[in-house]
C-alpha cells in the first residue's frame, strides 16, 4: 500500500512537471498569427485557400471563420481570448481581400 502511494505521488509530480513544460512551450507559440500546424507544408493554409478560391471567394471563407470564432465556440472551447483574436485576424484578412477586389467583383 505504501509503495502504491509513493508511485501515485511520483506520477502526480511527473505530470505536473510535464504540464509546466507544455505550458512554457505553448506560451512561445503564436496560435493566432502563425499556428505551427497550419504551415506544415511550407505554405500557410490561408495562402493556399486564396490561391485555390481566388481573392473574392476567399472573402466568404474568412467571413465564415469570423462567424465560427465569435459564435458559440467562443465560450465552449475554453480559449475565448485566443478565439476572439483569431476572429479579428480573419476579419482583417477579409478587409484586406475586400480592398483588393473592390471594383472588380462587386
Amino acid at each position: 500500500m505504501e509503495e502504491q502511494l509513493r508511485h501515485e505521488a511520483y506520477m502526480k509530480k511527473a505530470m505536473a512537471e510535464m504540464d509546466a513544460r507544455t505550458n512554457r512551450i505553448c506560451d512561445k507559440l503564436d496560435m493566432v498569427n502563425s499556428p505551427p500546424h497550419y504551415a506544415d507544408t511550407g505554405i500557410e493554409t490561408i495562402d493556399y485557400i486564396v490561391d485555390v478560391l481566388g481573392d473574392f471567394e476567399a472573402i466568404s471563407y474568412c467571413h465564415g471563420n469570423v462567424i465560427k470564432y465569435t459564435g458559440s465556440r467562443l465560450w465552449k472551447k475554453g480559449k475565448p481570448i485566443e478565439d476572439a483574436k483569431k476572429a479579428v485576424w480573419y476579419l482583417n484578412k477579409m478587409i484586406e481581400l475586400m480592398e483588393k477586389t473592390k471594383g472588380k467583383n462587386w
